[in-house]
């Protein structure tokens, strides 16, 4: 197998139109595609256009496998919306979850869809299988690192969920065995896939806001409640393999499907939810490997016995050149005015340099000008990768084995962001972070460098991944 090559940054050249398409057709498929998006013209033009060379090349590419064979591991409601997508790209063979209710569910969604998928408990089946070529792994967070270690060693490619690591230091562990077995992965962090998210990046990369002073993230607080009496398991729930390589404890329903994030056993709260997203596109439109320090700020305390993931924070971290990154979950509106949404929660990131600012979520992007955004960048102006949809983006990856737009590496870049202020919440300590090292040193390192790895519960450690 080709060992994936790295995509290059710069895309099309100006002047070429999509085969089979006229000039004032492709212009004006463009400006449909603005005014729906509210994103400049000169913008889509050029996107289309390194999306329609990046396209012909990988058409040019023999594949080996033109229609994979697909398994789903998790089968939670993101999981499932996975699989969808995914099965618009081969044929969904295999559905796996240690629960049986979310596996039957995911098949009959599936069977509606035209593919007719086994149902298994135990995904370590799955990478016996020469008809599986990718896995995709929409497991909790503790799962993510053994799944896909196992995965890799199986050589199947991976379209993993984010955050790609539950700690800093499985992410190593994983960057080898997608290197060593010349795998593709693609961690799940889309927005990098949007067209808002990248125009904003290339804008602040590119000095369009002069230099640039710091970014704000806006994060949806988590959960306080509790505490929580135990309950027993559903029928067909095998918890003990739900747990995985975190503590075993007593089945508390308020732990398992849709709020494990609310604990650190098995996730890091919104930083590692909302944040592996927000942060990702902040340490893109930075575009420097990690920041130097850390401090942060509880805003709220949990309840014993209850959700243990700090819920309302602030953290702030600091770049080598002195630029900032805040992330902060308040709802205070004289501190995000009106980038305040319709329920009162702050979501997205605000980019402040020296000439103004940009603001951009999911759902728009506007400026402090707008002509910050309506003036085209010069030809020779930096590119960031073109991707137009995240899953399809992994898959055509799958057929050329180039790098796609969020590699394992990338993904553990962006998931450490998340980790060092999840340890920074916890120690309630401000920290200065080696990222060549990828520890913590100085100050109040020794209390918090355990919190880079932790303990896997046996069996459900390394070995486990065969």
């Amino acid at each position: 197998m080709k060992t994936p090559a790295p995509r290059p940054d710069t895309g099309a050249s100006a002047g070429i139109v999509p085969f089979n398409v006229s000039r004032r057709a492709f212009l004006q498929r463009c400006g449909l595609i603005a005014a729906a998006t509210g994103l400049p013209a000169w913008f889509v033009e050029r996107q289309q256009l390194q999306a329609a060379e990046t396209e012909a090349a990988i058409a040019a590419k023999p594949s080996a496998n033109g229609k994979p064979g697909i398994a789903l591991v998790g089968c939670g409601g993101m999981g499932t919306w996975d699989g969808q997508n995914a099965g618009n790209h081969g044929n969904l063979v295999a559905v796996c979850d240690v629960d049986p209710a979310r596996t039957e569910a995911a098949a009959v969604k599936y069977r509606e869809l035209g593919h007719n998928p086994e149902k298994v408990s135990d995904f370590r089946r799955l990478l016996e299988r020469d008809d599986i070529h990718v896995i995709v792994n929409a497991t909790p967070d503790h799962w993510h690192t053994l799944i896909n270690i196992a995965a890799a060693k199986a050589k199947k490619d991976i379209y993993s969920e984010k955050p790609l690591t539950l700690t800093v230091d499985e992410g190593r562990h994983v960057i080898a065995a997608v290197r060593e077995n010349k795998v593709i992965l693609q961690t799940g962090t889309q927005q990098r896939s949007s067209q808002r998210f990248r125009l904003a990046c290339e804008l602040v990369r590119n000095g369009r806001l002069g230099k640039l002073k710091q970014a704000k993230v806006w994060l949806p607080a988590g959960l306080i409640g509790g505490p929580f009496a135990p309950t027993p398991a559903p029928d067909g729930l095998n918890w003990d393999y739900w747990q995985g390589q975190a503590p075993a404890v007593s089945y508390v329903k308020e732990r398992c499907h849709g709020t494990f994030r609310f604990w650190y056993e098995y996730s890091g709260g919104t930083m590692t939810d909302w944040g592996a997203h927000h942060n990702d596109i902040a340490y893109w439109a930075i575009g420097q490997i990690a920041p130097t320090q850390v401090e942060s700020r509880r805003l709220s305390e949990p309840v014993a016995g209850g959700y243990n993931a700090i819920a309302d924070y602030e953290v702030k971290y600091t770049y080598a050149d002195g630029t900032g990154l805040i992330i902060n979950t308040t709802k205070d509106d004289s501190i995000y005015g009106e980038h305040v949404n319709p329920q009162g929660q702050p979501n997205g990131i605000r980019f402040e340099g020296t000439d103004g600012w940009i603001w951009v979520n999911r759902d728009e992007i506007k400026a402090s000008d707008p002509e910050l955004l309506r003036k085209p960048l010069p030809d020779d102006a930096q590119r960031l990768y073109v991707s137009k949809e995240h899953m399809t983006n992994f898959f055509d990856c799958v057929r050329s084995r180039e790098l796609p737009i969020c590699d394992v590496e990338t993904g553990h870049r962006s998931a450490n962001m998340c980790h060092l202020g999840a340890i920074s919440l916890r120690t309630q300590r401000a920290l200065t972070w080696d990222y060549t090292a990828e520890k913590f040193t100085g100050e109040h390192a020794a209390e918090a460098n355990p919190y880079l790895k932790r303990e896997m519960r046996a069996p459900y450690d390394y070995s486990f991944c065969g």
